[in-house]
């Protein structure tokens, strides 16, 4: 039984002596001298209570799971029977799995297990999962849904307060817009639970609020609670009878409010300290206040202390409210530990906290009970303070003892794909079961809300996802979303998957590479090791090459001890099986490497477009990127430049930590376009993800690739305007450098390129293709970049022979880019949608750190285009497709190859990649 509901009753005596006190008449003085008389404090009994709730810890009822209906159950919602499944329950530390059904009715599991439909006559709905895997709905410990909604207006921008950087009384609730379009898209990927916090532009950004994410009857942000404490206004009637609930709370440190405020580290910890020493304050007075009432001594008394702007954080001191504090680094995580114990509060959980992994015996000292920590998977380096952000610190935290959350921080990684940043945590290293524990029961527990969601048993939430293969299957997808017991998805795209992935995937083994982040202070060697001068590839079971603008294979087999694949210098000597390719004498100086692949893969190495990887170390320090051109309609280009165009060759960055990533994941060119905020014009160029330095050979694959340009409706000035710029340059190209350029391209010898993602847009580019091609007679090489609305033009791109770079998860950031192929199950992927009709397709990133995620991208993709991509087409993608709609020319016998061992999974992009052949620069690498 929870200790603060016992206190209550606990105290009752003491209540009723205090009515008697105030109850005694007046007696004669002749028999007995009494003190003056002060008359208690209007709404005594209340006050009382409010004294010793502030002693009480939040939690539910005794008899919460004895209820027969949700406090947030709709009316009218039949019961639902899911029978068949193979149930993920979140018990037993996530390693309880069931086979049978579960029940669902009044928004309340009512029971897992066998049942018989009799009870409901007509009105269950029955479901049958047939063998499907079904978990509890997921659950976003970290999210700014509706606060910072898409597509972002400015109009409706309210993450954050620019007030100050001490602002525990701002509440995200006060700013969470029902109109956001991805409640539906983050709920058709599974999640059903997301706690939406402020944003971390200050040291104390406010209140947070736990929301479920389906439509209400009432479509109001209240509506939309789970579990809001009953005195959501503390200005309102205290009715002490109600059990507290859990508050939340975010913080932040390091550079967000630093940068926001124009202060620094020292600044903020003393603005939390004053902060925290000003709840002090008030607490002592209130408890000193509670301590006259309760000893019944009424002299003075007045009013219970409270102030509207600190009594959240009062409730942090005591033990009322789960902090959440954003936070990177080592030296900012010892200041809120410090400030923790200084001020006696418990820390839920750390987010983003990078570095982390490596300082677990700081984190240990926090107050009271060890802080769990929310990540990104892969998502680093995109500032300083992520620059050591590692995609082991899941597994390792874990072995540490730790409570590992995966969140999405929504949308700066779109919540409808936080399962994936679970299935990344488990690639890697994180158990299964920790895995999915760590976006649903972790989550809720952290939350304080594991008494009703996070868990599929009886008496909890119903909110549960139905899967199409086992959730930490790459691609795994919703068939149906259950929140309070209400399916929430009409009808469902399902897409097929094959049979092995209804089984939890098998993961390389990275222990190597997990001891040398920790012995490298997370900066460990990522060049590969050149290889000998001849390699053997053994136990291979594909061959794929590249050939004339497409991907076929060469070589297969089902046999036991797999093919052979002799390679020297980079170039395939031969391919088959041992009788064949280990006769021929390779010289008798020659000591061959023997690499066992264990049923791998040698396929086309993969090329990264999209993102600036080449451009940037670290995308927010400018001492560590290129920059960014100058945008002629609406900045002065100084008269020096004379007419030229900017080419990003000569900005290269070799030797990044995200290029060697991408190298060492199979994406060995990055194709990179000068960086630019809106309409400007700028020549690409291929480069080596895995070379040191511009003067090696090789390095630079292309120096110029194609002519690159962008149309936007932020930009100033209008969109007319810049088609017409654009008009005018290819009608009538300037004289000079430039000049030769924009002729090469309006006569067909070079490719523009345009970034543009609005159907509108698209559409007038084809008409100005149609134009030039009339005026200059001659065809004009188009591709559009980015692309979010190019499916609904697909006919008329593939007519117009107009290729298109996607990427390979659209999210509807802008109003522009709004009107989007969402993929399964909301709707066919688009990317299956223009391949129907011809258009040449190729895959994009958006941010640098993505460039080593594109093998899972491919796979993805190739998934949800319900198994109509053979792997060769699957694979071409991200490779000669991407080739030919950028202009770059690789010779078919020079391009890269890759070498995938294999961990006998059954997945498109099994295992890992252990080496690169490159013939280009004349060796084999490895891993």
């Amino acid at each position: 039984m929870n200790k603060g509901y016992v206190a209550l009753a606990s105290n009752e005596h003491r209540y009723k002596r205090l009515l008697l006190l105030f109850s005694i008449p007046l007696l004669s003085l002749c028999f007995i001298v009494v003190k003056p008389h002060h008359p208690p404090p209007r709404h005594a009994p209340e006050i009382l209570k409010r004294c010793q709730s502030l002693k009480q810890i939040p939690g539910p009822p005794p008899n919460f799971h004895r209820r027969r209906e949700s406090d947030r159950f709709e009316s009218g919602t039949k019961p639902a029977l899911i029978k068949n499944a193979k149930i993920w329950t979140g018990l037993n530390n996530g390693t309880q799995i069931l086979h049978g059904d579960i029940l669902l009715d009044k928004g309340i599991i009512m029971g897992v297990g066998h049942f018989g439909t009799a009870l409901y006559d007509n009105d269950l709905t029955v479901i049958d999962a047939g063998g499907r895997w079904v978990s509890p709905g997921i659950v976003d410990i970290h999210s700014h849904l509706g606060d910072d909604p898409s597509p972002t207006l400015s109009g409706a921008e309210d993450y954050y307060s620019n007030a100050d950087t001490i602002v525990p009384w701002m509440r995200s609730l006060d700013g969470l817009n029902t109109h956001d379009e991805s409640y539906a898209l983050s709920m058709s990927g599974g999640v059903t639970t997301s706690l939406v916090l402020p944003g971390s532009a200050d040291a104390i950004g406010g209140q947070a609020y736990i929301i479920k994410l389906r439509k209400t009857a009432e479509r109001s942000p209240s509506s939309m609670l789970l579990e809001p404490p009953y005195q959501i206004n503390a200005s309102e009637p205290w009715d002490a009878s109600l059990p507290p609930r859990w508050r939340h709370m975010k913080h932040a440190c390091g550079e967000n409010p630093s940068r926001v405020h124009s202060a620094t580290r020292m600044d903020t910890i003393w603005a939390f300290r004053q902060a925290y020493n000003k709840a002090t304050q008030i607490m002592k007075q209130q408890d000193e206040y509670c301590s006259k009432i309760e000893a019944g001594d009424l002299k003075d008394l007045g009013n219970f202390p409270q102030d509207l702007q600190w009594e959240a954080l009062v409730d942090v001191l005591r033990n009322k409210v789960k902090v959440n504090i954003h936070c990177y680094e080592a030296v900012d995580l010892d200041g809120l530990v410090r400030l923790s114990n200084e001020f006696k509060f418990p820390i839920a959980a750390f987010h983003h906290a990078s570095e982390t992994y490596l300082t677990p015996e700081l984190l240990k000292r926090a107050y009271g009970k060890a802080p769990a920590i929310a990540l990104f998977a892969t998502n680093s380096r995109y500032k300083r303070e992520s620059y050591r952000g590692s995609e082991f610190a899941p597994r390792i935290l874990a072995e540490s003892g730790f409570t590992v959350l995966m969140k999405s921080d929504h949308p700066v990684l779109d919540s409808r794909h936080l399962l994936y940043e679970a299935q990344q945590a488990h690639y890697y290293g994180l158990p299964d079961n920790l895995a999915l524990a760590s976006i649903t029961s972790n989550t809720a527990e952290t939350m304080g809300m594991g008494h009703r969601i996070g868990y599929i048993r009886k008496g909890w939430d119903a909110d549960l996802v139905i899967w199409d293969s086992h959730p930490l299957a790459l691609g795994a997808t919703p068939v149906q979303v259950f929140i309070d017991g209400i399916p929430q998805l009409d009808s469902p795209y399902v897409s097929f998957k094959p049979p092995a992935y209804q089984k939890s995937p098998k993961v390389p083994n990275f222990d190597k590479e997990a001891n040398l982040t920790l012995a490298y202070d997370g900066l460990p060697p990522l060049k590969p090791i050149k290889a000998a001068e001849v390699v053997i590839f053994t136990n291979v079971s594909n061959v794929f090459v590249r050939d004339s603008n497409t991907v076929k294979s060469i070589y297969s087999t089902t046999a036991g001890n797999g093919g052979v694949v002799v390679s020297r210098n980079g170039q395939l000597l031969c391919t088959g099986n041992q009788t064949k390719c280990l006769q021929d004498d390779l010289g008798s100086d020659v000591e061959p490497v023997v690499v066992d692949l264990k049923g791998g893969s040698i396929e086309p190495a993969l090329i990264s477009y999209g993102a600036p990887l080449g451009l940037e170390h670290i995308n927010q320090e400018p001492s560590a990127i290129d920059g960014f051109v100058f945008e002629p309609l609406s900045q002065r280009i100084p008269k020096i430049l004379g007419g030229s165009i900017v080419r990003a060759v000569d900005g290269l960055l070799f030797n990044t930590r995200d290029a060697l990533y991408a190298y060492r994941a199979g994406v060995t060119t990055g194709i990179t376009a000068p960086s630019h905020y809106g309409f400007s014009f700028g020549l690409g160029t291929a480069f080596s993800t895995g070379a040191s330095h511009k003067l090696e050979s090789g390095a630079v694959i292309q120096e110029v690739t194609a002519l690159h340009t962008s149309i936007g409706f932020d930009d100033t000035p209008s969109v007319s305007t810049q088609i017409a710029t654009l008009r005018r340059l290819l009608l009538t190209p300037p004289e000079g450098p430039a000049g030769v350029w924009f002729k090469r391209v309006s006569v067909g010898s070079l490719t523009l390129v345009v970034e543009t993602h609005s159907a509108d847009v698209i559409a007038t580019l084809l008409t100005l293709k149609a134009e030039i091609e009339a005026a200059k007679k001659s065809k004009m090489q188009l591709t559009i970049s980015g692309a979010n609305e190019a499916h609904l033009l697909a006919e008329y791109l593939g007519k117009a022979e107009v290729g298109v770079l996607v990427f390979p998860r659209p999210f509807p950031a802008t109003w522009d880019r709004r009107r989007i192929a969402p993929g399964p199950p909301l709707s066919p992927n688009a990317v299956q949608q223009l391949l129907v009709h011809n258009v040449t397709v190729g895959l994009m990133i958006a941010e640098i750190w993505e460039a080593r995620n594109l093998p899972f991208d491919v796979a993805w993709t190739s998934l949800d285009v319900n198994g109509t991509l053979r792997k060769e087409e699957a694979l071409a993608l991200a490779s000669v497709n991407v080739e030919k709609l950028l202009c770059a020319k690789v010779e078919d016998r020079d391009a890269d190859l890759v070498a995938r061992e294999s961990t006998g999974g059954d997945s498109l992009f099994d295992g890992r990649v252990i080496g690169v052949l490159s013939p280009r620069r004349g060796v084999v690498e490895l891993f």
